[in-house]
């Protein structure tokens, strides 16, 4: 059987999927879009990931079609209908088809599930290298700190990391504070203490990352949100990434300068394991 995917109200082979050629998210990349990961057939964090895509679109004005509840079973049928547990879902809205009668729009919901394709084990056990990104990041962007499928500058950026071996590389705003990765938040560990960009700077509010945040807090980790700089980075002890597929994910190397020790640094594999413990509390085995 082919792939299955939701459009607009129907699951649907995805050979047989179509798009208005006057859509907004196609045209002018004015849509939203969420990544997800499922776990034993339970999507993680769910109700968050649409927190997330409810607020933007009521910030930048994207209509999206359906509420929580629609949008949710439908997740869950089409994680049915390709027979998946384990998996990687993407969710994308538009407000559809451009139109001069704004009553007229008819919004745009695209929901894709494969199967999970997890980074390699030795990015876990050894430690990545980040670049940093030659690009900076615009605090008076109105689209930054949100998941748009403006997705472009990312995609430009996290190309050229891979071509240097780098697993991510690092933004910077235009007055020269740490924002994140191109497809990541950043943590790093000083003193054992573990201190990240707080979401004014703006960066997107990751889901993997506001897990790490409520671990800190129940289990007496101190987390500091503030204003991070290319000195704080290179005096880390232990710098690590977040997102919901790769979860943390551990920088041994920043450009030539190593960070901390060279190795995954204990903060680190303590948030990992603890990450991993809220996993298998979440979504137990059926």
């Amino acid at each position: 059987m082919s792939e299955q995917v939701f459009l607009n109200d129907r699951i649907i082979d995805i050979d047989k999927a179509c798009l208005s050629i006057t859509d907004s998210g196609f045209l002018y990349g004015a849509g939203l879009f969420e990544t997800m990961r499922s776990y034993n057939g339970t999507v993680f964090c769910l109700e968050d990931h649409l927190d997330r895509l409810f607020s933007s679109a009521d910030a930048l004005s994207i209509k999206v079609s359906r509420d929580r509840k629609y949008i949710t079973d439908a997740i869950y049928n089409l994680l049915q209908a390709n027979n998946l547990t384990d998996a990687r879902l993407r969710l994308t809205a538009s407000s559809g088809p451009m139109s001069l009668l704004e009553e007229k729009q008819q919004p745009t919901l695209l929901i894709t599930a494969t199967q999970l394709q997890p980074y390699p084990k030795e990015y876990y056990e050894k430690g990545v290298l980040a670049v940093l990104c030659p690009y900076r990041q615009n605090p008076n962007d109105p689209t930054c700190g949100h998941k748009t499928t403006s997705y472009f500058p990312r995609m430009l950026a996290l190309q050229a990391a891979h071509q240097k071996g780098a697993a991510e590389a690092l933004w910077f705003t235009v007055d020269n504070r740490l924002a994140e990765g191109c497809v990541s938040n950043v943590f790093i560990v000083k003193d054992s203490i573990v201190y990240t960009p707080p979401l004014y700077t703006p960066v997107l509010a990751g889901i993997a990352r506001k897990t790490v945040c409520r671990l800190a807090l129940k289990n007496s980790i101190e987390l500091v949100e503030k204003d991070l700089t290319i000195n704080d980075v290179l005096g880390a002890d232990e710098i690590f990434l977040t997102n919901v597929i790769m979860q943390i994910m551990p920088v041994v190397q920043v450009e030539k300068h190593t960070a901390g020790k060279g190795t995954v640094g204990e903060m680190t594999k303590k948030i990992q394991n603890l990450f991993q413990e809220f996993i298998e509390n979440q979504h137990p085995v059926k």
